[in-house]
């Protein structure tokens, strides 16, 4: 009995451990794409990311939670008169909303494949969208290292649904977004 409860009084500090624990992204390292129809050709962009809060459980997945917000304001459309046009009024209205917000609200799934639904904000407008999700190591790592990873979100939004409905003769509506994170403890 006395063993039983050593063992148990043992496991206590790393039972204490378990849970969400703190990434930083490196921005870096990391890129947020975007890729849209142009006059009836796909082209693609960038956003920087501006900050991140990444709370993640390794072990139980569902319990992670990301906070994220982009840099509107910066972000590139390929050439010059997409970019100009995406920042104007009518699409993302970026000297009024500099920033696109991400914040979780759910994530199901696991380590190889994940949905993680949230509400973005565009334009001020919020809508739940859910994000295919799949975490690596990053290159040259050991197979255990649980603290250098590699995070890829694919996914796609509309941007009427946030009242970005400028230049729709030209712009399709959908949006495709590949987000590749690269995170450290």
């Amino acid at each position: 009995m006395l063993r039983i409860l050593i063992t148990v009084l043992a496991l206590i500090p790393s039972l204490a451990l378990a849970g969400p624990e703190s990434y930083r992204l490196d921005a870096g390292g990391s890129s947020v794409n975007f890729s849209y129809v142009f006059d009836g050709a796909q082209k693609s962009g960038k956003m920087p990311v501006k900050s991140a809060d990444l709370l993640i459980d390794l072990d139980n997945v569902p319990a992670s939670r990301v906070l994220v917000t982009l840099n509107a304001g910066a972000a590139r459309a390929g050439f010059i008169f997409a970019t100009e046009a995406m920042k104007s009024r009518s699409v993302l209205d970026t000297d009024r909303f500099p920033e696109i917000h991400f914040r979780s609200t759910r994530i199901r799934g696991d380590l190889r494949e994940a949905a993680v639904t949230g509400d973005l904000t565009i334009r001020g407008v919020t809508r739940p969208v859910t994000l295919t999700a799949r975490l690596f190591r990053q290159r040259g790592t050991d197979l255990r290292d649980r603290n250098n990873l590699l995070i890829e979100l694919n996914g796609t939004v509309r941007r009427s649904e946030f009242g970005a409905n400028g230049f729709p003769k030209l712009v399709g509506d959908e949006i495709g977004l590949r987000i590749i994170a690269q995170i450290s403890k």
